[in-house]
């Protein structure tokens, strides 16, 4: 037990032996507002008792009854919920502060705001320091620089709301206690003036009634002033029932009221102390050691010790789960920190990885993002390590940003240059938009259109104005380029809606069968095809389709094969000469031909010299018929090639 502790005393388990003469009466100890008393019967040591009472156990609850003394509606606070302020962000905090300060009574919220403050401080520093660090990076002097928002203004006005109410009532509070006190102190004088009544000893008994009465109502004060309140109180509490000695059943009759009492107290405590919600049973206990120090007075001497160490025994029950939960507790917070300490390690390392792309970095940002995230949802750490673990945290997030904030600076600075270079091709578009000098001007607004690919990002602000101005003055240059094309080219776009005719007709011709006729009937239409001319360079396509059509009409023909390959070459060739300032086709043609020669030519020549194999064998051996044929096969092949060389020779004259 505390020194000031005197629930032993309250049932006067320390033998309290007093003279009733006025030396013991002045002997007596006077409470006064400035000084800490103590109970004269404290020197009266019981080791055996002693070593059976757990002192934690009851320390713990009278430092929190005395807190508690200074105002009753104090004990509320328990009522407030716990929340992980951690995991919240600054309009979360906010938010929670608000609902503090509406549904809570002011004194009763004083642990929650300030560690709502301390959080929403920290969150709100980093966000600064993001902030700081992007105005010097753009260009801002660190002396000019301001930031807030309306969350911070709005946790400021809740904030100072808070510490105007609090100090309202702190100041009320501090007057009430000092007069409440002072009450106290004439009640303990009125019991001490019992002593020396000789009158009727019931009518004495009443008063004193009377007193004890007052003392339950005469309210809180300084929790400084509780316990040696309490004691004094106790003291001569215990003095008048000794004075009772020649009324015996009074006395004998509040002795079992209190047993009664005690004893229903200490049922509730065994009983809370098979509850496994620990907090809400150790608060209750809290209650009842109230109840028994502040309602009721002592018990017979015989049941002073037994009921005693059964309250002490259930307390410290109580008081051991509660610890062992905390424990546990503490185990719970070493997991949060590994998981936090892993968490920082990700950070640290996606931080050292620098990425020299936009993509890139949107990339880490997001998987940080991510981690904070998990950072604010892991839990709490153990106190002991709570600042170190976030300041920690802080830095390493500090140490990404500073990084990303240092490539995006380098960036804004590469994507204003682009924003320059792209506005110098604008101005060069926008005065040549306008040119009738096509054959200069069409290869610049080309090579200009090439350089604005190859220049990189500009900024975003910028991006949309900039490529709009561009589009619209190369757009408005071709459109003009492309309508005069047209109407100078009219004659090949007429070329080519007769080019497409005729092909619709050649796919829709039936052969007659006679082949001479029908050859002549395609050539008068290749004849037609070449008559009508060039056509649009973008539309020269149709030239290829008209062939491919040409051919599969020769195809169906009934000839010879030689005579026919050779009438699809004449026609090949009508195609390959389509353009009088370039041979180029004709000349790919040739040389193909050549070589095919060559190669043919080889081909009889190897066959030739393989006969040799067979000079003692019979000519009607199928091997010796077979390389004979090969060898005819070839030649007839090479006089078609041939025939195509002189045929595209003539091209040529």
């Amino acid at each position: 037990m505390s020194e000031n502790d005197n629930l032993q005393d309250a049932d006067g388990k320390k033998e309290v032996e007093l003279q009733n003469n006025a030396s013991q009466e002045e002997s007596a100890p006077q409470v006064e507002e400035t000084t800490e008393l103590k109970n004269e019967n404290e020197t009266a040591e019981d080791s055996n008792n002693e070593s059976k009472v757990d002192a934690d156990a009851h320390s713990e609850i009278e430092a929190s009854n005395a807190e508690d003394a200074e105002d009753e509606s104090n004990a509320e606070r328990h009522e407030v919920e716990e929340k992980d302020y951690h995991a919240m962000s600054m309009q979360d905090l906010a938010e929670e502060l608000n609902r503090l300060l509406k549904h809570h009574k002011i004194q009763t919220i004083s642990k929650q705001v300030n560690e709502i403050k301390a959080e929403f401080n920290a969150k709100f520093g980093e966000l600064l320091e993001e902030k700081k660090e992007e105005f010097i990076n753009d260009g801002g002097n660190e002396i000019d620089f301001y930031y807030t928002n309306d969350t911070k203004k709005l946790f400021n006005q809740l904030y100072k709301d808070y510490k105007q109410s609090i100090s309202s009532y702190y100041k009320e509070r501090e007057h009430n206690l000092k007069q409440n006190l002072e009450n106290r102190l004439a009640i303990i004088e009125e019991i001490k003036g019992l002593l020396s009544v000789e009158e009727n000893m019931g009518s004495t008994y009443k008063t004193f009634k009377e007193l004890q009465e007052k003392w339950r109502n005469a309210g809180p004060i300084p929790r400084d002033k509780y316990n040696n309140a309490w004691n004094t109180y106790h003291h001569h509490v215990e003095r008048f029932y000794d004075f009772l000695h020649l009324n015996n059943d009074l006395r004998d009759m509040d002795f079992k009221h209190n047993y009664d009492q005690k004893l229903k107290i200490i049922e509730r405590a065994e009983e809370l102390a098979k509850d496994d919600n620990v907090n809400r049973a150790f608060r209750e206990l809290q209650v009842l050691h109230k109840l028994w120090k502040e309602e009721l007075g002592p018990v017979a001497k015989e049941h002073r010790e037994e009921i005693w160490e059964r309250f002490s025994h259930a307390t410290k029950t109580i008081h051991d789960k509660r610890q062992a939960y905390y424990a546990d507790l503490d185990k719970a917070y070493e997991k949060n920190l590994e998981k936090k300490e892993e968490i920082i390690a990700k950070i640290q390392a996606i931080a050292d990885d620098k990425a020299n792309t936009h993509s890139a970095w949107q990339k880490k940002i997001k998987e940080v993002e991510a981690l904070r995230e998990a950072f604010f949802n892991a839990g709490k750490v153990p106190l002991k390590v709570n600042e170190s673990t976030w300041a920690k945290f802080k830095d390493t997030v500090r140490n990404f940003n500073r990084g990303k904030n240092k490539f995006y600076k380098d960036l804004k600075k590469d994507q204003y240059e682009n924003l320059q270079k792209k506005k110098e091709l604008i101005k060069i578009a926008e005065e040549n938009k306008d040119s009738d000098d096509f054959a200069v001007v069409t290869p610049l607004m080309k090579k200009i259109q090439n350089d604005w690919k190859k220049i990189g990002h500009v900024p975003r602000r910028d991006s949309d104005k900039i490529w709009k101005q561009f589009k619209n003055a190369c757009n408005h240059y071709f459109d003009r380029m492309h309508a005069q094309r047209k109407a100078e080219n009219q004659h090949l776009y007429d070329a080519f809606d007769k080019k497409v005719k005729l092909l619709d007709d050649l796919k829709a011709m039936e052969l007659s069968g006679d082949n001479k006729a029908d050859v002549e009937n395609l050539k008068t239409r290749i004849a037609e095809w070449k008559e009508i001319g060039y056509v649009p360079q973008n539309k020269r396509y149709i030239d290829g389709k008209f062939y491919k059509a040409i051919d599969d009409a020769f195809d169906k023909l009934k000839m010879e094969k030689s005579k026919l390959e050779m009438v699809k070459f004449e026609s090949k060739l009508e195609n390959l000469a389509n353009n009088d300032d370039d041979t180029r086709l004709l000349d790919n043609e040739q040389n193909f031909i050549r070589k095919k020669i060559g190669e043919v030519k080889s081909e009889i020549t190897q066959l030739e010299n393989n006969l040799q194999f067979f000079t003692n064998v019979d000519s009607d051996n199928p091997l010796v018929k077979d390389v004979h044929k090969n060898i005819a096969k070839h030649k007839k092949e090479l006089e078609t090639w041939k025939a195509k060389l002189n045929k595209i020779r003539g091209m040529y004259s």
